[in-house]
C-alpha cells in the first residue's frame, strides 16, 4: 500500500532490527505520564520474528527504505487485536498510522474476522481521540468479554493504570469474495 513517498507492506526479516527503536522513540512522546518501566519496555525480538513469519506485522517505510512504523495485529476470539502501533514522532500526522491501521484491517477481513480491537490510553491525543477519529468505538466496561478484561488486567500488572485505558472495536464489513491483501 502506498502512502506519497511512504509505503506500507508486511514486514521483512531485514526490517526487525530497527522496530525496538521505533517503539521506543515512539513511547517518549508519552514522557513522565506513562512510568519508565511502561515506555522503556519493547517487545521481545522473538514475539516479533513470530509475527513476521505469521504474516501479522507490517512496517512503514520512508522513501530510503527505513521503517518509520509498525503494526503488530494478533487474532483470536474470532477478531482481531491491534497488540501495537508505533510511528516515529517526526514522522506523524502524515497518514502512516492509519495505513498501517488499514493494512491490518484487510488483513482481519481476509481472515473473516468481523472486528479489530485495541487497548488505548484515554488522555493523549494520539491515542483514544485518533482511534476515534479512524472509526473505533469505546467497548463499555459491560460489555467487555474475557478476553478484553483479561488484556486490560495484564496491562495494569504490567505498569498502565487501568483507569486511564480504554478497549475499543472497530467493526469489519466482510471481505468480498476471493479478496486477498
Amino acid at each position: 500500500m502506498a502512502l506519497g513517498d511512504y509505503i506500507v507492506l508486511l514486514a521483512a526479516p531485514e526490517h526487525l532490527g530497527a522496530l525496538s527503536g521505533v517503539e521506543r522513540r515512539a513511547g517518549a512522546r508519552f514522557g513522565a505520564s506513562v512510568p519508565e518501566q511502561v515506555t522503556a519496555r519493547t517487545i521481545p525480538p522473538q514475539v516479533l520474528t513470530a509475527a513476521q513469519h505469521a504474516g501479522r506485522l507490517w512496517v512503514a517505510l520512508a522513501p530510503g527504505g527505513e521503517p518509520v512504523g509498525f503494526a503488530l495485529a494478533e487474532s483470536s476470539a474470532g477478531r482481531a487485536h491491534l497488540e501495537e502501533l508505533d510511528v516515529l514522532p517526526e514522522y506523524g500526522r502524515r497518514g502512516i498510522g492509519a495505513a498501517l491501521v488499514s493494512a491490518v484491517e484487510h488483513w482481519a477481513q481476509s481472515q473473516g474476522l468481523a472486528e479489530l480491537t485495541l487497548t488505548t490510553y484515554t488522555d493523549f491525543p494520539w491515542n483514544a481521540d485518533y482511534y476515534s477519529k479512524i472509526g473505533f468505538e469505546p467497548i463499555p466496561e459491560g460489555d467487555l468479554d474475557a478476553e478484553m478484561l483479561q488484556r486490560l488486567e495484564d496491562e495494569a500488572a504490567a505498569g498502565l493504570e487501568r483507569v486511564r485505558r480504554v478497549a475499543m472495536r472497530k467493526r469489519l464489513p466482510a471481505a468480498p469474495a476471493g479478496a486477498s491483501i
